[in-house]
């Protein structure tokens, strides 16, 4: 039904596709770093780890702007800028 013409739009849109498996790449990267972060003995790996955290959550909140804008842009009757 719906489901189905969406899966089948992001399947030939490689850009759309890209930026979903870039955010994967980096939620995978942010929970490595949180278990870094809370089970790490040694104190400078888990700062480190709350540095590289706090450098994945900036590229996270821009994929997630970039997917929410490529969404926008999907929409019938999408305004260009």
């Amino acid at each position: 039904m719906g489901g189905e013409e969406v899966d089948t739009a992001a399947e030939a849109d490689p850009a759309w596709l890209a930026l979903h498996a870039e955010r994967e790449a980096v939620e995978r990267a942010l929970t490595l770093a949180q278990a870094r972060q809370k089970f790490s003995a040694d104190p400078a790996a888990a700062s480190a780890a709350r540095c590289e955290e706090a450098e994945l959550l900036v590229s996270l909140d821009r994929v997630l702007t970039l997917i929410r804008a490529a969404e926008y842009r999907r929409r019938p009757g999408a305004r260009c800028w």
